[in-house]
């Protein structure tokens, strides 16, 4: 045996291998980014042959992972919550269809949210398809819990849901484990067309079977005393109990504990909320007078609770309706809760530290784009020169373009151009011609760019479309685009041309640019508006490509320039207000514009957009 202090994501993979998964894909989204480079890692280590995958999306990441399990081998796609949804219409087909070989649906949570659009609650997306979820509430848990939904994946036939929340995926626990063994299955597709091609008619046959499957799991759910389980005392009453499940129940163990309440609240673990273990959650609650349900992130365990009137919790008030449940609110809900019911309170939480940070005064720093990124030279460009324009985005750094007054939307991945489509239509049908800029990064463009480019091409849509290409996937960790050919494991794939693909979405104008140099962007961004004007005109694309700074340190900046403010400064702010690089700052005693040489990536940039020149550079040594 050997031990490593893994990541919660790294527990996951050292799961699917230990399991022994022979086909991991997935698209990267936090929280769940981890879990791919560290199956490669593992893969690479242990000499096995694991076949793994950044898909173009998670949809595809879904197919692939389930074409995989139909042939009989161990398959896992691994994804964030909001990614789901793109794999959505695949899941709820899938359940009819069911597995062969174990299939794990992984989906990280993110209540908060910490770094996406929604704080959506994986575990009403597996209820809503009807597969079973598993919820684990550390690291170790959850790697067991892959191998336990491989198993029951391959004994009732039928997708699993393994759902980590931000807390589990980014927890350090140390694990130990052997020798990993490779797993010797071959796939063998037994063709059966009445299943894995259902008409209408056999999938009201395969519903049926689904939820008889379902009603099977929920009777192996009850029974699994390791992750669903209760410490009430036997003949005992309680004025109080909670039901918890996930990070909470670690957040809730650890109170009680501290505390010295372990004994008299007594706590009801669910792992496995669908199918619901009903028959332990009925015992339990007929121990306990009132039962306070804490949950993250939505009201699931909330609802399939059958003695409501018992049951405190979101519907009644007692826990916030959004937000994640860290410690210090869970305290106060227990607080409230227990004051209620007139129990003795938990001691008050030790505030010294937070009345401490409010005398620092510390300044609060809006998230920004990092010194020296390309996209804001290209958001600078294109507010410059289409300022009355409408900005639509997308999802990933360049989300940030909204500091820069470049960005006026963002939906979802892919949103910067359907809306765009949608905005020029809108317009159009009232005789007005309204500039519209788009906006989304090389990484989105391939997931979810291509369909909304050929149907706002084909029905005559009139836009410029700016794809920022920076060759890599900046926002959630650096993961190779298609077009780098690069594939998961470093192994050389097929590179897949941005301008090949734009073309093949019959656009006819298309420029590529380094918006480094910011005269050649807003003269291609002038062309392109000329172009979208034209009779024969219609969606013009702009390139914008220029290296990530974080991810090719050397190849971004090839050539240093080192700049100063020069005494010319007039401290109007325009180089903060509209280039808002943090690189510059406004130095009280100087009486005017400031770098800072600590953060400065000395790009250069900023020599461009100063309109008094006062910006210059100046001889390195």
């Amino acid at each position: 045996m050997r031990e490593e202090i893994l990541l919660g994501n790294g527990a996951i993979a050292l799961g699917l291998v230990e399991a022994g998964c022979q086909v991991v894909t997935s698209y990267p989204g936090t929280p769940s980014s981890e879990i791919l480079p560290e199956v490669v890692r593992l893969v690479k280590s242990e000499k096995l042959d694991t076949y793994v995958e950044w898909s173009t999306n998670e949809k595809v990441a879904f197919d692939n992972a389930f074409a995989a399990s139909i042939t009989g081998k161990r398959a896992a796609c691994c994804m964030k919550q909001v990614g789901l949804n793109v794999a959505a219409d695949s899941l709820m087909s899938s359940a009819y269809l069911g597995a062969v070989g174990g299939l794990l649906i992984i989906s990280a949570d993110d209540p908060g949210p910490h770094s996406s659009q929604t704080e959506q609650d994986t575990r009403f997306m597996a209820r809503l398809a009807k597969v079973p979820v598993l919820d684990p509430s550390n690291p170790q848990e959850a790697r067991e819990m892959v191998g336990l939904g491989l198993e029951i994946s391959e004994e009732f036939r039928v997708p699993v849901v393994l759902r980590p929340a931000i807390r589990v995926c980014h927890a350090r626990q140390n694990i130990a484990f052997g020798k990993i063994e490779k797993n010797q299955s071959k796939s063998v597709f037994q063709k059966d067309p009445m299943r894995w091609a259902a008409t209408p008619r056999f999938r009201l046959i395969l519903h049926g079977e689904l939820n008889k499957k379902l009603d099977q799991i929920g009777e192996k759910f009850e029974g699994l005393s390791r992750y669903n389980f209760h410490n009430l005392q036997p003949g005992t009453s309680y004025p109080l109990g909670i039901v918890t499940g996930g990070v909470p129940y670690a957040v809730i163990v650890d109170i009680l504990s501290e505390e010295g309440r372990s004994s008299d609240i007594p706590v009801l673990k669910i792992g496995t909320p669908f199918p619901f273990p009903q028959k332990l959650a009925d015992e339990f609650v007929s121990a306990c007078e009132k039962v306070l349900v804490v949950e993250e992130t939505d009201t699931l365990i909330e609802y399939l609770l059958r003695d409501r009137h018992k049951v405190l919790g979101r519907l009644s008030g007692h826990v916030p309706k959004e937000g994640e449940l860290v410690p210090g609110v869970v305290h106060e809900i227990l607080n409230k809760v227990l004051r209620d019911l007139g129990m003795e309170a938990l001691q008050e939480d030790d505030t010294e530290a937070a009345e401490l940070l409010k005398t620092l005064n510390l300044p609060v720093r809006k998230p920004t784009l990092c010194p020296g990124c390309p996209h804001r030279a290209a958001f600078f460009a294109i507010r410059k020169t289409r300022p009355k324009a409408i900005f639509t985005s997308d999802i990933g750094c360049y989300t940030l373009g909204v500091n820069l007054g470049a960005v006026d939307t963002c939906l979802d991945m892919g949103a910067a151009i359907t809306m765009a489509s949608g905005f020029y239509h809108a317009f159009e049908q009232d005789g007005v011609e309204k500039p519209i800029v788009a906006t989304i990064g090389d990484s989105t463009f391939f997931h979810s760019g291509t369909a909304g480019l050929l149907n706002a091409v084909y029905n005559g849509a009139r836009f410029i479309l700016v794809i920022l290409d920076n060759l890599t996937t900046a926002m959630t960790g650096m993961q190779p685009t298609p077009s780098l050919g690069i594939r998961a494991d470093g192994s050389e794939g097929k590179a897949i041309s941005l301008e090949r693909a734009v073309a093949g979405c019959g656009v006819d104008f298309i420029e590529v640019v380094d918006p480094y140099n910011i005269k050649e962007m807003t003269q291609a961004i002038k062309k392109a508006t000329q172009y979208v004007s034209e009779p024969q005109g219609g969606v013009a694309v702009i390139i914008s490509r220029h290296p990530c700074l974080i991810a090719y340190r050397d190849e971004a900046i090839p050539e240093k320039k080192i700049v100063t403010v020069s005494d010319d400064c007039e401290d109007c702010n325009f180089c903060i207000d509209r280039f808002e690089c943090p690189a510059l700052y406004h130095d009280q005693e100087l009486g005017r514009i400031n770098i800072n040489r600590q953060i400065c990536s000395n790009c250069g940039v900023c020599v461009q957009i100063c309109p008094k020149g006062a910006i210059v550079e100046v001889d390195e040594s």
